[in-house]
Formats: C-alpha cells, structure tokens, sequence
C-alpha cells in the first residue's frame, strides 16, 4: 500500500511546482501601423478603382456618342471614293454589239456621292438616345450610392472586427491574470489544482478566440481592399483605419425621407429614364407610318491610258490614210464638175492638202509630228487626269403601304415595353417606401439595443469584480470566475454588434432614401 501510495504523493508535491514553472505566454501585441486609411479616402478610391463602378462609368461614352450620331443622321453623309484597274485586249459584247479593246489599259476612276435620308425613326433618334444617355447618367448615379452604400458597410464591419479583436485581447488578459492568480493561491494552498486547470482551459480557449478574432478582422480588411479595386504594399494587419463614428439618438423626420427618397432615390429616377425613351420608342415605331425623303448627288470621273502606244499610233495612222484617200477621191469627183468645181466655194470646194486635212505629213506614211504628240498626251492620263462625267442629283419619296404587319408588331412592343417600365417605376416606389419605414424603424430599435447593452455591459463587470472578490477571499471557486468572465466577454462584444449594427442602421437609410443623411 506505501508503495501505491508513494507516485501520488509524489505528483502531489511535483505538480505546483511545475505548474508555477509553466508560465503564460505574452499577451500579442498590435503591430504598428504602417498605412492608414479613413473613409474619404477609401470612397474615393473605390471611384477610381473599382472594377464593378468603372464598369458603369464605360456606359457613359457610347450614350454621348449614340446621341451626336442621332443627330448626325440629320445630316447629308458624304462618301468619297476611287478605283484602279487593268483591262486586257480583246474583244467583249454589250447590249448585242462587240467591241474590240485593241490595246491592254489602264483605268482609274472617282466618286463623290452626297446623300440624306429623313425618316421617321431618324427624326426621333435624338429623342430617343438622350432618353437613353439620362438612363445611363442615372444608372452611374446609382453605381455611386451602391458604391458608398458597400464601402462604408465594409468598412463598419471591418472597424466590428477591429473592436473584436480588441475585446478578445482583454479577455486574454483577463483570463491570463486570473490564472496567474489561481497558480499563485494554489502555490500557498487557498485553492486546488481543479481551479487551476480551469484557469488553463479557459485562457486557452480565450488564445484561441483571439486568434480567430485576428483572422476576421483580417479578412475584412481585404475584403474591404477588394471592394476598393486595390492592394496594399503591407500587411493588412498594419493597415490601421481611423474614422470613429458618434453614437446619437436619432432625430430624422420619417415623413421628410419618404419624400426625399421618391424624388432622390437614384434607382427611381433612373427607372423613370428608363420610362422615358420607353416612350420615345414609342414614338419611333409610330414613325415607320410616316414616309421617308431621301436625296442624293454625285460627280464621278474616269481615266482610261492604253499601254501599247504603237498600237494607238497605228490605228490613227490607218483612219487618216482612209480620210486622206477619201479626201482624194472627194476632190477628184469635184474636179470633174462643170467649171472645175463648185461655184461660190473656195478652191472650187476642193480641199488642197488631204495628207496634212487628214493629219499625214508630207509622205503620207506618217502622222504630223504635233498630232502624234497630241494623242501620246491625250493617252497620258492614268491615273488622276480624269474625265469627268455630268452632275447627277436625285429626289425620292417613299410611302410604306403594306409591310406584312411588321409595323404593328413593332409598335404592339414599343407600347408594352413602355407599360412595363411605368409599372417598374411604381414597384420600384412602393418598395423604396417600403425599405425607408422599415430601416427607420430598425434604426430607432438599433439604438435603444445600445442602451441595454451598455447596462448588460455594466452589470457584466460587476459580476466579474463580485466574483473575483470572493475567490480571492476563499468563499468562491474559479469556475465562477470563469463564468463571469464570459459574461463580460460576451457582453463587451454584444455591445460593439449593437454600436455598429446602429451605424449599419444609418448606411442603411441613407441608401434606401437615396441621398447621405449625415
């Protein structure tokens, strides 16, 4: 029996040794920060970073855009244009005649064509796309309260999670000088090893809810980096925000946000944008009854140069030697007129020289130098010396009569398209006044938790000095402690919810009223 005896004495006398030897460790220290971050300045850099809000700024180009190109459809467009090509020799027949192309060419051409076409859908265009440009302002509009509204909501979570980190640094305190209390107590025999390890479990788990707090805290801090659209060169956990934000009571006139929040409310007017090129496609479709003027003008030109020059020469050469030899014959059949010509004619009618009537020189097997030089420079205009062609100007008119009902159905859709977008902007009103009661109401209600939490607080903490007062006097046991220490734990962190949860409260209005309320 002494011998069975013995390893439990000894642990008995062992362990407060070694438990006295097992020291807590350090309380984590919060790193200096070394970026800070307020919330003017995390908004603006969510404006010009944000992925998803740039996306929406994109849209503001093409409306403008859409809206000069509307207009510019009330204007002659004017098109310019030219042509360069070959055409072999060879013969090619047209409307029953053949025409041979003796010689290869070169051809090139222009054409300037001026046109305007006023219809109906082209009157109503600027109608219609600065309808749509107002839309799109609007959606920006409503981009940008989104915008604010997730930013600031992320960056309340993110200042939850730096206040929750905080109160589970001061439970790691708490719950590390109490255990340090119980070891010393137990060292001089005024409590027993039970108190001890309770002490230990409960400052573990209070390590291990710190060490979660820290994980969330860090968490929302990229998530807040994310909504911005940017990263940092540090670490998040020396990122430090520094806006604080002021508890008050509540003085908003319910009846004022409900009509700010009709009138301001970015997604109502942009609906009602929306509403207001439904009605100018309305209008577009109706138009297509209407008949179309259209009008046009042009000037063209052209070049044609053979490539083969000897072959030009040859061909003009053979027709003056015809010519000249015609011209022979018709002086020959003058001649022998009675009287040797025609009466009250010079020369008697007769031509006196055919070679050079004819274009030959003196040997008649050869053009005149000055012509042959004359049709080289008549052939040399590839590829600007142009012909130009006669002036061409048109005017038509066009009465649509029947199109299959295609205008019917376009219309019958115009009209519903518009009808849906006036119920939209009714749903859209009724649930604005909706969500305005229903977040006043919440925020009334986020208020008056902060005062009950500020009491649970208070009477936590009491609680806990009660308790830590009768262990250290002998009459209580640690596991008291213990519970009055989760107490103030888990009331220090319902009271920092009901702060922020009240300033959620305020984003919250704001963005359902459309506009920043402080």
């Amino acid at each position: 029996m002494m011998l069975r005896g013995t390893p439990l004495a000894f642990l008995a006398v062992l362990l407060p040794g070694l438990l006295l030897a097992q020291q807590p460790a350090a309380i984590p220290v919060r790193p200096a920060p070394k970026a800070t971050l307020a919330l003017a300045d995390a908004l603006a850099q969510a404006r010009a970073n944000s992925p998803a809000y740039r996306q929406f700024l994109n849209d503001a180009g093409p409306a403008s855009v859409a809206v000069r190109n509307a207009y510019g459809r009330l204007l002659p467009s004017l098109d310019v244009g030219g042509s360069l090509g070959y055409v072999g020799s060879g013969s090619s027949t047209f409307g029953g005649e053949t025409f041979n192309q003796v010689s290869p060419s070169y051809t090139s051409g222009y054409g300037i064509t001026l046109a305007l076409n006023l219809s109906g859908a082209n009157l109503t265009g600027p109608g219609t796309q600065k309808a749509n440009q107002r839309a799109v302002e609007q959606d920006i509009e409503t981009a940008t309260i989104t915008l604010y509204n997730d930013v600031t909501v992320q960056y309340l979570l993110t200042l939850q999670a730096v206040a929750q980190t905080e109160v589970a640094r001061q439970q790691v305190q708490r719950n590390s000088e109490f255990l340090a209390l119980a070891q010393a107590r137990q060292n001089v025999g005024q409590a027993t090893l039970l108190d001890v390890r309770q002490s230990q479990v409960t400052e573990g788990r209070s390590r291990v809810d710190f060490l979660v707090a820290q994980q969330t805290e860090n968490e929302a801090k990229l998530e807040l980096l994310r909504r911005m659209g940017i990263e940092l060169p540090v670490s998040v956990a020396e990122l430090a925000l520094t806006d604080s934000f002021p508890v008050t009571e509540p003085s908003f006139d319910i009846a004022a946000l409900m009509s700010s929040a009709t009138s301001d409310n970015p997604f109502v007017r942009s609906l009602r944008a929306r509403e207001d090129a439904s009605v100018w496609s309305v209008k577009s479709a109706k138009s297509q009854y209407l008949p179309t003027l259209s009008f046009s003008a042009g000037w063209q030109g052209f070049t044609q140069e053979f490539t083969d020059t000897d072959l030009l020469l040859g061909a003009r050469l053979a027709s003056s030697k015809f010519n000249a030899a015609g011209c022979d014959f018709q002086n020959a059949l003058i001649g022998a007129l009675p009287g040797g010509g025609v009466p009250g004619y010079p020369n008697g009618g007769q031509i006196p020289d055919c070679k050079t009537f004819s274009g030959l020189d003196a040997t008649g097997d050869a053009l005149l130098p000055e012509l042959e030089q004359t049709l080289l420079d008549r052939n040399n205009v590839f590829p600007f010396q142009f012909s130009n062609q006669p002036f061409q100007a048109q005017v038509r008119v066009t009465l649509p009569i029947f199109a299959g009902f295609d205008r019917n159905l376009q219309v019958a859709r115009a009209n519903a398209a518009r009808d849906d977008a006036a119920e939209a902007v009714r749903a859209r009103e009724l649930q604005v006044r909706t969500d305005v009661q229903a977040r006043y109401l919440g925020l009334n209600a986020a208020f008056q938790a902060i005062g009950v939490q500020s009491q649970n607080q208070a009477a936590a903490r009491e609680q806990l000095d009660l308790a830590q007062t009768r262990f250290r006097l002998g009459s209580g046991s640690a596991l008291e402690v213990t519970d009055a220490q989760t107490a103030v734990t888990r009331a220090e962190a319902d009271y920092v919810n009901a702060v922020y949860a009240y300033q959620r409260a305020i984003v919250g209005l704001e963005f359902a009223v459309g506009r920043r309320l402080r």
